[in-house]
């Protein structure tokens, strides 16, 4: 694959348009019943038309065999390698709550959670509260005190909530106290090295004193913590491509990626139907616009194979005004597959479509695992996506003599 530093020598400013819109947990399996994925299930006539005209693939997110999470699964989508490219959620997820990060804070993304009278996890997500209560509750673990470092408990979305540490020597070489599966204990928070021991020792601290707290406040009676992170150093999404882009989301993490890469993130976008509509709004404003909806991830995550189904079409039906712009490429994808029969992200690869006058059309009749399975763009690496949509959109200029 292409590196990123060639790829900024080889492009070129133009006119044409990019969409990627991005159907978070795309991927499903089967249904025992039916035989059927989610995607295959749905009634997708507008994908289906996409797919057609166009060429079809799978994409491995980071490589076969491994199941990403979704900050690395957008990375790789974006081109940004993973594996070297190592972007912790908490950042992310700050970023995108608009909260204003210095250099040297420390991020980690929390969850309000479940556990029983044993301590163990039965539910990481505490039954989806209210980002009401998650108001409520992150106001309550603001009033904890940790030595002489400032302390901020952020409300996200839902059950999500960031944490941020500022002040002294901070690292961000922890583990996460998220076991990331039910029926266990929460983990102790551990330093990887010697230089985090301060940090391990206050999140510590931290969690224990929300364990007091929270016993009154079931669901929401314990919060599990992962991603812990700092601000890093990357080249920007627009410098590399050569593009003007803009993003719409609904949830802060991806607005945080979108802003950690230099992306404008467009608000006043709440449902699937707003934000192909703020697209259409500022459609001649930007030639590369990343459109993420959550919905499909949710449904999976939480084992719901009929909603799942259901927020696909829901997609498909929101996709004619997008369709009649008639971008010079439209890339659907996922950031990773979801299947509702795991519950949970997983190592599966992802359907993609590429729609563009200038791809040679597959065998491809609709857009599904099995219709990409057989694509002609055959099990790729996600890195590849980039330079693929670049190409289609006549962005790049010729390697060598």
């Amino acid at each position: 694959m292409i590196s990123l530093e060639q790829i900024k020598k080889l492009a070129i400013p133009s006119a044409s348009k990019i969409v990627m819109l991005v159907i978070d947990g795309l991927g499903g399996l089967p249904n025992p019943k039916t035989g059927k994925t989610e995607l295959e299930t749905a009634i997708t006539p507008n994908l289906d038309r996409l797919a057609e005209e166009g060429i079809c693939g799978l994409a491995d997110i980071v490589s076969p065999g491994i199941t990403p999470g979704s900050a690395p699964g957008h990375l790789a989508l974006f081109g940004y390698d993973p594996l070297k490219f190592s972007i912790g959620r908490g950042i992310l997820e700050t970023l995108g709550i608009d909260f204003g990060l210095k250099k040297g804070d420390i991020a980690a993304r929390g969850n309000f959670c479940t556990i029983d009278e044993k301590r163990l996890v039965t539910d990481r997500r505490a039954g989806r509260i209210p980002t009401e209560r998650c108001v409520q509750l992150c106001e309550i673990l603001s009033h904890i005190r940790l030595d002489d470092i400032q302390l901020f408990v952020l409300p996200v979305r839902e059950h999500r909530f960031s944490l941020v540490l500022r002040g002294g020597e901070l690292s961000a070489k922890l583990s996460d106290s998220d076991p990331q599966q039910t029926g266990v204990f929460p983990n102790i928070v551990a330093a990887a090295n010697p230089r985090a021991e301060r940090t391990a020792r206050l999140v510590n601290q931290f969690i224990d004193r929300a364990k007091e707290i929270l016993p009154q406040h079931y669901p929401a009676n314990m919060i599990l913590l992962r991603g812990f992170s700092q601000l890093p150093e990357i080249p920007t999404f627009n410098d590399t491509y050569k593009l003007k882009s803009a993003a719409i989301a609904t949830y802060p993490m991806y607005k945080g990626i979108a802003k950690l890469l230099g992306m404008k993130v467009l608000g006043g976008a709440n449902s699937i139907k707003e934000e192909l509509t703020t697209l259409a709004r500022h459609y001649a404003e930007y030639n590369f616009f990343f459109v993420h909806i959550k919905q499909t991830d949710a449904a999976g995550e939480d084992g719901d194979f009929s909603r799942k189904v259901k927020v696909i079409e829901e997609i498909d039906v929101a996709l004619p005004p997008l369709l009649s712009l008639k971008p010079e490429v439209t890339v659907v994808t996922g950031d990773h597959s979801t299947p509702a029969l795991l519950k949970g992200h997983s190592w599966h690869p992802v359907p993609l479509l590429l729609h563009s006058q200038w791809c040679r059309p597959d065998a491809a009749k609709e857009f599904s695992e099995r219709a990409c399975t057989s694509g002609g763009l055959g099990r790729f690496s996600a890195l590849d996506i980039m330079p693929l949509a670049m190409a289609n959109a006549l962005k790049l200029t010729k390697f060598g003599a």
